[in-house]
């Protein structure tokens, strides 16, 4: 009895959040600015798997594919997305959303904030997810790549969160300077910069650009000892090295195909992050994300519309 009389109670509450995440959905799903992303994105990603398909490994290719999403060109729309529910002329009507609904001020803003975050990540995966597994099962012209089924759940899901953090932070800056061209000049000049000089460091928790340079790493990892693996595959490779010229030269002269070899970008293959930690990226990027919506909630619970 009292399980179902705190259902009844719940069901009035949550109402007004679920009618207005579904208006948001759909509304957003039928924006010029989300189709258009959505076919940007397919298009940009074939031509990435298509210049790279026969070069790359499997684990730089997928870096590759991940880059537009944390670095270049998606940002701008997803900072574009996440600055416009409650500034320039939308203020007015979540005004009148507000007033003449029973709905609370912080109710309202997190609908549409989680409106924008399932839009976001549910382009992203719908591009992502098959490409992936279009790289993973094809048979390419390429040595073989230890990548696993957790270092890509985990890589796509990080890939993810740097989404949501940055949904959140333009959502932040547009609450709190209300013009959504201002709040987007403000990021591009504010982001880019600051993840420039973060990447100096290698701060992957941090900074999308060292992120997308670490995400083969963390692609080749396992859940017990990624470690041990990273290790291993570094000392395999450190062997490799000495018989190549010899085993080259007998091939040539016994008529034997050579063996497929593929191109190492420096910057997707570093060294630098061999000590990927997920738990420090996912805290890097998802306590901010929960200070970004905290904040925006308060700024725009106190302000007058």
């Amino acid at each position: 009895m009292d399980s179902t009389a705190e259902a009844a109670k719940l069901g009035p509450r949550i109402m007004p959040y679920l009618a207005i995440l579904q208006h948001d959905l759909m509304t957003l799903r039928a924006s010029r600015l989300v189709r258009l992303w959505f076919g940007a994105t397919i298009v940009l990603t074939l031509m990435l798997m298509a210049a790279n398909w026969t070069r790359f490994q499997n684990g730089p290719l997928i870096a590759s594919l991940l880059f537009p999403y944390l670095v270049f060109p998606w940002f701008f729309v997803v900072v574009a997305l996440g600055v416009s529910p409650v500034s320039g002329s939308q203020t007015d009507v979540v005004a009148d959303g507000i007033l003449s609904r029973p709905v609370s001020r912080s109710a309202y803003l997190l609908a549409t904030w989680s409106a924008r975050v399932v839009l976001i990540w549910a382009v992203y995966l719908v591009v992502i997810v098959p490409a992936v597994i279009v790289v993973t099962l094809a048979k390419r012209p390429v040595p073989d790549d230890m990548v696993t089924i957790y270092g890509i759940v985990s890589a796509m899901g990080v890939v993810g969160l740097v989404l949501t953090f940055l949904t959140s932070l333009a959502f932040l800056a547009g609450t709190l300077l209300r013009g959504p061209l201002l709040a987007l000049v403000v990021l591009v000049f504010l982001w880019y910069p600051v993840g420039l000089i973060l990447s100096v460091f290698s701060l992957e928790e941090f900074s999308p650009i060292s992120l997308s340079r670490a995400v083969s790493t963390q692609l080749r990892q396992t859940l017990r000892t990624p470690e041990t693996r990273t290790d291993g595959n570094a000392r395999t490779e450190e062997t490799s090295v000495v018989p190549e010229g010899v085993e080259h030269f007998l091939k040539v002269f016994s008529g034997v195909p050579s063996a497929p070899t593929a191109t190492k970008p420096d910057f997707f293959e570093s060294e630098e992050f061999r000590d990927f930690s997920l738990p420090r990226v996912v805290l890097g990027y998802g306590l901010p994300t929960v200070i970004a919506v905290i904040l925006a909630m308060l700024c725009f619970c106190w302000r007058d519309l």
